[in-house]
């Protein structure tokens, strides 16, 4: 009785957070009925620290973007909000990249799908691709649920000035990174 008890809750939860445009990934189909909790103080060194594969097969350190507003999005070609948010971040890295704006997008997905996707929609910030490991680094910037789109935003100082799961407008993303700037 116990587990059909958990496996309801658990459905429901799920349910609720796509309903709402968050997508769960987990692998060990561990989902957590607690919310995200903010970020580890640790957070951005441990996203600065971090290095994956861009595209090309090249490997890319996000610390050689520090001293920058750095929107990190971890996200993926089949997730609905993933999808809705990218043209906006182009806007928006377009509007703001020559005051030292760097959207990174970590996609946890099929280097093909994301090639095709990110060439489909003309992404003008670096894409890298992450595993496993990609998911358990945002849930060191507190996405707990392992949800997605999950975005970390680090200020030029390192230090994460806003997290969000969920899609992000580019109205609410531009109230958020401007004063950064």
């Amino acid at each position: 009785m116990k587990l059909t008890r958990s496996l309801f809750i658990t459905a429901a939860l799920a349910a609720s957070a796509i309903g709402a445009g968050v997508y769960l990934y987990s692998p060990q189909n561990d989902k957590s009925a607690s919310a995200p909790v903010a970020a580890r103080p640790d957070a951005a060194s441990a996203i600065l620290s971090a290095s994956f594969y861009d595209l090309n097969g090249q490997m890319q350190h996000l610390s050689q973007w520090r001293n920058k507003v750095i929107v990190v999005n971890f996200w993926a070609t089949w997730c609905p909000p993933c999808r809705t948010e990218i043209p906006d971040f182009i806007k928006l890295q377009e509007k703001y990249g020559k005051q030292g704006l760097i959207f990174v997008g970590i996609a946890i997905d099929q280097k093909d799908k994301v090639q095709a996707f990110s060439d489909e929609m003309g992404i003008n910030y670096p894409v890298l691709l992450g595993e496993l490991e990609a998911i358990e680094l945002s849930k060191s910037a507190g996405n707990r649920l392992g949800g997605l789109p999950y975005t970390a935003i680090i200020d030029r100082n390192g230090k994460i000035a806003a997290t969000e799961i969920g899609g992000l407008t580019e109205a609410k993303l531009d109230a958020i990174i401007k004063p950064l700037l």
